[in-house]
């Protein structure tokens, strides 16, 4: 279903991000956990794209087993780096043959061993190039083509410290045709009003969706903050997880329960979607949308 067919018939919307598993044994377990978060329905699911395109046939592959074999509805990450535009037309086309309605376009990460990479030697040196260039694609069923999102970041975007400069860029995504924001985990919920205020202001008024990952173990936190490029952890849940160190399972209780709060806290104020990262693992997902009374089963 397109984007915004999905956004105007449910409002807030839930939905679930995955990746795309590389060993069999990771195949299994994010199968198990697909066919555990099926029963919640969530009104889409996201699949990502490793940096520099490195999951590019793996994404593609899940991507299409998501809409060929369960009721889900996959939005695949797409990214800019690496990729000319006889790339992003094949993958464009596969996607529009196998009935994907949306997908979510960013400016994506360099190959690991290339930190020092430069993104304007890329065709699509920026996320709303692409974006022009999936808006002009015609080989969709749908005559309003792909429905795309793009990425928004409440606490400020790792490579932009300028937040005015910051908010441009985004400001063009959305004028080069974006339906909707999907932004990246953040922790303060007061980050994510501030962002959506300044996006009011700017006269960005696609729907917003919150992106929420709970912590669930000490290491996981590590691993969000290295992935969202720095997030910001406040005082309040360090001092909550610094009393727990001794027990992974007080950690994980309240790593939910923050979530949750924040969930809570997000709903009762008109977001306008939650999307949950998984990292491939259903229970905390689960649980979280059973504390919210998202599911009863």
């Amino acid at each position: 279903m397109h984007i915004c067919d999905i956004l105007q018939s449910s409002n807030p919307t839930v939905s679930f991000e995955f990746f795309p598993p590389k060993t069999e044994d990771s195949q299994e377990q994010l199968y198990t956990t697909i066919r555990d978060l099926e029963q919640i329905e969530p009104h889409f699911v996201s699949v990502t794209y490793g940096a520099g395109g490195s999951t590019r046939e793996l994404t593609h592959d899940l991507v299409v087993r998501l809409k060929k074999t369960t009721t889900l509805d996959p939005i695949p990450h797409l990214t800019c780096v690496g990729h000319n535009e006889s790339d992003i037309i094949s993958i464009l086309e596969r996607y529009a043959n196998a009935g994907v309605s949306n997908i979510l376009a960013l400016r994506g990460d360099p190959p690991q061993n290339q930190r020092d990479y430069d993104h304007s030697s890329d065709v699509f040196a920026h996320a709303a190039d692409l974006v022009r260039f999936i808006k002009k694609f015609r080989g969709h069923p749908d005559p309003r083509g792909f429905g795309i999102g793009v990425a928004g970041f409440p606490e400020g975007h790792p490579d932009t410290p300028n937040r005015l400069l910051e908010m441009e860029h985004l400001k063009a995504k959305i004028a080069e045709g974006s339906d909707y924001i999907c932004t990246q985990l953040f922790f303060d919920n007061h980050d994510f009003y501030d962002f959506r205020e300044r996006c009011t202001l700017a006269g960005i008024d696609v729907p917003i969706i919150a992106g929420i990952m709970p912590v669930t173990s000490l290491s996981s936190m590590k691993r969000m903050a290295e992935l969202a490029g720095g997030s910001r952890f406040p005082a309040r849940l360090l001092k909550a997880l610094q009393r727990a160190t001794s027990s992974p399972e007080a950690v994980r209780e309240i790593g939910l329960h923050y979530a949750t709060e924040q969930c809570a806290d997000l709903l009762d104020n008109g977001v306008s979607g939650i999307h949950l990262y998984t990292l491939n693992q259903s229970t905390a997902t689960r649980e979280i949308c059973q504390r919210l009374g998202l599911v009863s089963k």
